[in-house]
């Protein structure tokens, strides 16, 4: 099971950067290995032979609640009254600094400043006969987003947030089954997908098989729109709808919204691609590799520092010279969040001899912060929270900028906005969010 899991994490690397971790059960004893580091950085042939067991649980780690370093790692693997737990959790706790403060004021000592410890611990200390009762017991406290994988001695668990803000599926693979963020990981095995977990739902796999059941009543449907946008994989599945076909519906509806002249339609490699495939289709004018994109080199959005950020746009990029130079440039981006990396590649587009560059963009203006598990950082740093569309365009140093609206991007998903949250853009939150601490706020 290890290695099955190694492969599925490979393949949900998109997901999270800094480290990677697997925890195993053979019916008596748990192991665990994590490290920091890219999941073909973390796991060798040496430590992953002593990760023994049929049932097992994975995680790669893109941070939001706590900063990148080992004790911040996942999965968290505890010893409790009733046996080895671990908890590989993706999400973010909107009620984390009062659960927190509740362990350790009943004496539960905590090693971390994530807020999955704090859900690794306060299931512990659940009350209930069955993991099932306990596991429940917590979803009545937990508010926010989290979808989990839960490995205890003789089954896995896994939970969706009532809100179901961050996407969990599964699938059968043989005998077995499997749990996985995205479809894509269940297809990489060679599982065959069987549906989406819905909000609220607890999944139980054990040597009877799978069970379901509610553990807490839905709430207003809010799947997060920035997965259709940025973060799921583009051969993954969500709502029936394949990623990319939803992306390439999301440059047809910019292009019709906001058309303007050029010569060729240019990428921001890789996440942008099917969007201006879109946008070329639909306008017309012909799509082009425009920046070639050295695949080695992490997503700069997920990278934990502007410092970095900043030194992975020049390592990232090298400009096809000749598909650019004399013409007027159509740059599709799927989102533009602290800016950080359009005024460089605006630059790069005219140092290679771009006539114009007419920036488009396949979502709207990302104006707030996510408190659902996406690191989007304070207001003040979102470049639309603190700038206008003018003033952006007069920022990067582009002859043009649009971006799509919120109605032609729910056009393109398929569905009516209620069904998902789309705070980052409105502001309007699905949930009270209550006391909120910074990322980092547990580490002081």
């Amino acid at each position: 099971m290890a290695r099955l899991t190694y492969f599925a994490l490979y393949s949900l690397q998109h997901r999270g950067q800094e480290s990677a971790g697997i925890a195993t059960s053979d019916g008596r004893l748990a192991h665990i290995h994590k490290a920091m580091g890219m999941v073909a950085q973390v796991f060798t042939e040496e430590n992953l032979h002593p990760l023994r067991g049929h049932i097992a649980v994975g995680h790669t780690r893109y941070s939001t609640s706590g900063s990148s370093k080992l004790q911040n790692a996942q999965p968290y693997l505890i010893e409790t009254w009733h046996g080895p737990l671990a908890v590989a959790h993706n999400g973010n706790l909107t009620n984390a600094a009062s659960l927190r403060r509740d362990l350790l004021q009943s004496g539960v000592g905590l090693r971390s400043s994530s807020d999955s410890e704090v859900i690794t611990q306060a299931l512990a200390g659940c009350k209930g006969e069955t993991w099932e009762a306990r596991i429940a017991s917590f979803m009545w406290r937990a508010e926010g987003a989290y979808s989990l994988v839960i490995l205890t001695r003789e089954a896995v668990y896994a939970v969706r947030d009532p809100w179901g803000f961050r996407p969990l599926c599964y699938g059968r693979l043989g005998d077995g089954w499997v749990i996985a963020s995205e479809s894509c990981a269940l297809d990489t095995i060679g599982a065959e997908y069987v549906r989406e977990i819905e909000p609220g739902e607890i999944i139980s796999v054990d040597d009877r098989g799978l069970r379901t059941l509610q553990g807490r009543p839905p709430e207003k449907r809010s799947l997060c729109t920035f997965e259709h946008i940025y973060f799921a994989r583009p051969d993954s599945l969500f709502d029936g709808h394949v990623i990319h076909q939803v992306r390439q519906a999301l440059g047809r509806e910019v292009a019709r919204e906001h058309p303007v002249a050029g010569d060729v339609v240019v990428a921001v490699p890789d996440s942008a691609i099917p969007a201006a495939i879109g946008y070329a289709l639909e306008s017309g004018i012909p799509f082009t590799e425009g920046l070639i994109k050295n695949r080695y080199i992490g997503r700069t959005f997920i990278q934990p520092s502007d410092r970095l950020r900043r030194a992975g746009v020049a390592l990232k990029f090298n400009p096809l010279t000749d598909n650019l130079a004399g013409k007027r440039v159509i740059l599709v981006d799927d989102s533009i969040v602290r800016g950080t990396t359009s005024g460089p590649l605006v630059q790069l587009l005219r140092q290679s001899g771009a006539a114009e560059v007419h920036i488009r963009v396949s979502s709207p203006p990302i104006c707030y912060p996510c408190f659902m598990g996406v690191d989007m950082a304070g207001r003040g740093e979102l470049i639309a929270g603190r700038m206008t569309v003018p003033e952006i365009k007069q920022h990067l140093g582009c002859d043009s900028l649009a971006y799509l609206s919120q109605a032609g991007m729910m056009r393109a998903i398929g569905e009516a906005s209620e069904a998902y949250c789309n705070a980052c853009f409105t502001g309007r939150y699905p949930l009270e969010l209550g006391e909120q601490a910074g990322k980092e706020a547990f580490e002081t």
